[in-house]
């Protein structure tokens, strides 16, 4: 059984990240023609497309993307709850849904932002890879470089970012732990 647990729970958990990542870039407007958002793209297209027939992007926004999301992290949770992993009722398996997909997208922006950090120190800039981290993480470190400016050769717009993000992370924590409890 846990064998399983953890097969299901490690698969639906990089597919949601795939399908976050096309949110992602596409709200970032990323370099759709860089191999790494073509992996992205072609990993989500299959069952994007028929989506879309049914539910429409508004305001740059792709809600099929973002209902695929939340349809793939509450089918994993409804996969827990028939094989009596999960003891919770349907409208809080949905719930739980949501903020599961709310919690790995923090998680994936921790990641990001430590791979873009850890990149600027090795790398020479060259990488495709790089580059898309840029073009994800700069939308949301412009903003924090108005409020703290590079000091001495030092970007603290990541620990900025880090810091929000930590607390953001232990807010959906403890949101998603106090849900959990009264399952």
């Amino acid at each position: 059984m846990n064998t399983a647990y953890y097969l299901i729970n490690t698969l639906f958990d990089l597919y949601l990240m795939v399908v976050l990542l096309r949110i992602w870039l596409q709200l970032a407007r990323a370099d759709f023609y860089n191999p790494f958002s073509q992996f992205v793209v072609k990993a989500t297209n299959p069952v994007l497309k028929p989506l879309r027939r049914f539910i429409p992007g508004f305001f740059g926004i792709d809600f099929a993307a973002v209902v695929l999301a939340v349809l793939v992290a509450t089918a994993k949770l409804m996969l827990f709850k028939a094989m009596n992993v999960l003891y919770a009722d349907w409208s809080t398996v949905l719930l739980v849904g949501l903020i599961t997909v709310l919690k790995k997208a923090g998680v994936m922006l921790f990641w990001i932002l430590i791979i873009r950090a850890l990149l600027s120190w090795v790398s020479q800039g060259r990488s495709q890879i790089e580059y898309v981290m840029f073009q994800l993480t700069e939308p949301l470190l412009a903003p924090l470089r108005r409020i703290i400016p590079p000091m001495g050769g030092l970007d603290l717009s990541m620990l900025l970012a880090f810091i929000g993000l930590q607390a953001l992370n232990w807010l959906m924590g403890d949101l998603f732990g106090q849900l959990w409890w009264q399952l």
